[in-house]
């Protein structure tokens, strides 16, 4: 009875934190909700006496709020996507790894494993990456998220403002999203502005609008100055072809850390992110090449390279690897979360 009682009360932990997690999206949502009716009725409709000025306005202002908000759907909306199913231990795999209650005959087990994967990088400590929560070998750039309770591909963050957890799958729109959004704050700010200072010098009369049209250029601004700063430091590991988590932890390879072991070149590294097709860079729509279980590396030629080999290379030539020299089953393996 009293465990019931807890696994009840456990649930509708989980169902309130659940609901909450909804409550930046939802004030997002209100704050731009706002900002539509302010600018297009309160300033355009109201405001604004120059007819062919409010078809101006009117026709710029919508074509940003479209990808602006088609974009924060995509971010909220994509799922992040997991490592496949032979990158989870078998059934036999798994409980042959359970059952073994000797350390180092569990990590043999696991290094076995990993040597049939295209895996890459390690731990700080030069272990492979093994997930005890999700029981599965962490494809290279793969994070575990202690709020989605999953790993995600090329995690990049947990961002509470979307609600979801941001990394290959939808990567490109959050940051789109960003973008359009410093579009959007800016544009509200600059065509409200020679209006905000005829209410200041009372050139306009003190009517309703002048509240909604005062406060919508303070939050334009203070919106723009976060985002600005959020979106340029994105495009900047973008720039570099990081994430976030690797920018505060340099990853680890078969070879040593290496903080620019993603970095293929500007061009290289936005394509990665983008896509090969500039005409997709910045519509919403998914680009970025891959699978988001192997990618390209700076310090790997064409024939080691995990993202252009295919499967039966991994699988028959893993001792062939040089990656992989003599004594790298002795390598130690750890848990990460």
């Amino acid at each position: 009875m009293r465990r019931g009682w807890k696994m009840a009360l456990s649930a509708g932990l989980r169902g309130c934190r659940r609901v909450l997690s909804w409550v930046p999206v939802l004030v997002i949502v209100l704050v731009v909700l706002w900002s539509y009716y302010a600018y297009v009725f309160e300033l355009c409709l109201v405001t604004v006496l120059s007819r062919a000025e409010k078809v101006i306005y009117l026709i710029f202002y919508h074509a940003i709020f479209v990808f602006f908000t088609w974009t924060y759907w995509k971010s909220i909306f994509t799922l992040p996507l997991q490592p496949n199913q032979k990158f989870h231990l078998s059934y036999t795999d798994k409980e042959r790894y359970e059952n073994e209650e000797r350390p180092d005959v569990q990590k043999q087990i696991l290094v076995d494993i990993a040597k049939k994967l295209p895996v890459y990088t390690r731990t700080g400590s030069g272990a492979v990456r093994f997930c005890d929560q999700c029981h599965l070998i962490k494809p290279d750039r793969c994070h575990h998220c202690s709020v989605c309770a999953m790993c995600v591909l090329k995690m990049d963050h947990h961002c509470p403002w979307v609600n979801n957890c941001i990394g290959f799958s939808n990567y490109k729109f959050f940051l789109q999203f960003l973008g359009y959004s410093v579009l959007y704050c800016l544009y509200i700010a600059t065509t409200v502005f020679s209006y905000f200072i005829k209410y200041w010098r009372g050139e306009l009369p003190s009517v309703r609008s002048k509240f909604h049209v005062l406060f919508l250029l303070f939050v334009a601004c203070m919106f723009f100055v976060s985002l600005v700063i959020l979106f340029g430091y994105h495009c900047w590991l973008v720039s570099r072809n990081k994430t976030t988590l690797e920018a505060f932890c340099t990853p680890v390879f078969i070879s040593g850390p290496k903080k620019n072991g993603f970095n293929l070149g500007f061009i290289k590294n936005i394509q990665q992110v983008f896509g090969d097709n500039k005409k997709f860079w910045l519509i919403p729509i998914g680009s970025s090449p891959g699978d988001g279980h192997s990618f390209p590396m700076r310090c790997m030629n064409e024939s080691q390279n995990p993202l252009l080999a295919n499967e039966e290379h991994w699988e028959d030539n893993d001792y062939d690897n040089p990656d992989y020299p003599e004594g790298s089953s002795s390598l130690a393996v750890e848990t990460e979360t």
